[in-house]
């Protein structure tokens, strides 16, 4: 290499690591500074919080299935600056913090979450239950009420013990707690009716199908604009196809017909049994006629995820979404 050359591969070499540094320092300079984490109190929704419409948060839209970009199960119902979380899978409570500044909601803020209502006691919609009542327990207004089927007492007392090294230390060491008793959970284990009503805010379950889940529910809940229906994890269901007649929101699990074909004849007859194929809820909503159909808790084994768009899209001609983590409605 002459003298001349080696000049100009050193010149090029330069403006590389130039601009590969130039570049590292863009990215690891946000256009604005992190802001720290700080505690939340509020004894009571603001008049702004009071005067908005009713607004439906997805929280996680994922499966036991992991995946790096959906949270597990649950939907964040806003009203009345309060917010109630519809199941709450592995993620949720992570994801109801970004939410809370992403879309600035301030009943999103852990501590503040006054309600969770389970559809069953699967592990996808139940990790973050553990979550959602411990964190800043200490700091909370009021008790965290839980609503779900039978065993959910169990399963709370069973994380009461699970968290009592915790409990005792906070309550009994220099950290001041104001009032232990919010460390207790207030649970309700239901049956299908009308199981919740408050400000204005009305919460029914039903019985699903959901294999030899028993009981397994969804649940309406209807406020002064809207009507929303949130299936839960079931198979088709006549139950849930009357409960659902012309809402505003109906969110629907859904695993593709293409991706249940992938599986082997047992798996394809146990899904049959506790979920439901595109086709069929596209048949569902065709029958119903939501407002929107939202569908999450997707299933999709190995094909694109829009997949399951076009299979209920075959069925039913109204406004389909497939849902992704921390959409707002």
């Amino acid at each position: 290499v002459s003298e001349t050359q080696h000049m100009c591969i050193s010149q090029k070499l330069t403006t590389i690591v130039l601009l590969a540094s130039a570049l590292g320092a863009c990215q690891s300079m946000p256009d604005e500074l992190p802001v720290s984490a700080v505690i939340e109190t509020r004894a009571e929704p603001s008049a702004a919080e009071l005067a908005l419409p009713t607004r439906v948060v997805v929280l996680g839209t994922g499966t036991p299935v992991p995946d790096r970009n959906r949270a597990g199960s649950s939907i964040a119902v806003i009203h009345k600056g309060q917010a109630y979380l519809f199941d709450v899978g592995p993620g949720a409570v992570h994801n109801a913090t970004r939410a809370r500044y992403l879309h600035d909601i301030p009943s999103l803020y852990p501590s503040q979450i006054c309600c969770v209502f389970l559809t069953h006691l699967h592990s996808d919609h139940t990790l973050d239950y553990g979550e959602l009542a411990y964190t800043l327990w200490w700091r909370r207004a009021a008790k965290l009420r839980a609503f779900g089927p039978v065993g959910l007492r169990d399963m709370t007392e069973g994380l009461h013990r699970m968290m009592a090294a915790d409990t005792r230390i906070r309550t009994t060491g220099s950290q001041p707690v104001a009032n232990p008793d919010m460390v207790n959970v207030a649970v309700s284990e239901i049956s299908s009716g009308i199981i919740f009503e408050e400000n204005g805010l009305r919460v029914e379950a039903f019985d699903v199908a959901h294999g030899s889940i028993k009981p397994a529910f969804g649940y309406r809940i209807t406020t002064d604009d809207k009507t929303i229906v949130i299936s839960g994890d079931t198979a088709y269901s006549e139950k849930l196809i009357e409960m659902s007649q012309g809402v505003d929101l109906l969110f629907h699990e859904v695993i593709s017909d293409a991706g249940l074909k992938r599986n082997t004849e047992f798996w394809q007859n146990y899904h049959r049994q506790a979920h439901t194929p595109a086709s069929d809820v596209g048949r569902i909503a065709s029958i119903a006629q939501p407002g929107t159909l939202v569908l999450y808790h997707g299933l999709f084994y190995g094909v694109t995820e829009h997949t399951v768009v076009d299979e209920v899209a075959e069925h039913f001609d109204g406004n389909i979404v497939l849902a992704s983590d921390l959409d707002i409605f």
